[in-house]
């Protein structure tokens, strides 16, 4: 089974708290997944902002409308630089995901660095090579684009 990672970059014109306040606001997850994925969260964050510990879970339809039941625990809060979520039950055989964010001029930088491995040892990497991994790139594009639309896009 190989592990695979995933390294994500933006720039956005807004304060570290600005961009702290909206990304650990489970609820904004649903405004940045694609629409055709009907993302929902089913348990676990009732309008509150994440803390260690806290559990979330979702249903979404990543591909051909098959659904897909997630949770994850936020395992590390250090606000307003860094927060981790690991899945607890899920798609994948692992997932750990870190937000990071660091003040740069006129906004912030945030990173998603994700590593994960996919279940079913060879078929599973097959899978990825051939899905989850573009279905993935094409989600933090579709991310990175609405971010932008909300948040605002750096220039430089």
């Amino acid at each position: 089974m190989g592990s695979h990672s995933l390294k994500y970059l933006q720039r956005i014109p807004v304060t570290i708290e600005t961009a702290w306040n909206f990304f650990s606001s489970p609820v904004n997850l649903a405004r940045i997944t694609p629409p055709e994925m009907y993302f929902r969260i089913t348990d676990g964050s009732a309008g509150q902002q994440i803390y260690e510990g806290m559990l979330i879970t979702y249903t979404l339809y990543p591909f051909m409308m098959l659904p897909v039941k997630w949770e994850t625990e936020i395992t590390k809060v250090d606000r307003p630089f860094f927060f981790e979520d690991r899945q607890k039950s899920g798609p994948y055989e692992s997932w750990h995901h870190r937000h990071l964010f660091r003040e740069i001029p006129g906004g912030v930088e945030m990173t998603d660095l994700i590593d994960y491995t996919m279940p079913m040892g060879a078929f599973g990497d097959l899978v990825d090579l051939l899905i989850v991994n573009r279905r993935l790139d094409e989600v933090f594009a579709y991310r990175k684009r609405t971010v932008g639309e909300i948040l605002g896009v750096m220039t430089s």
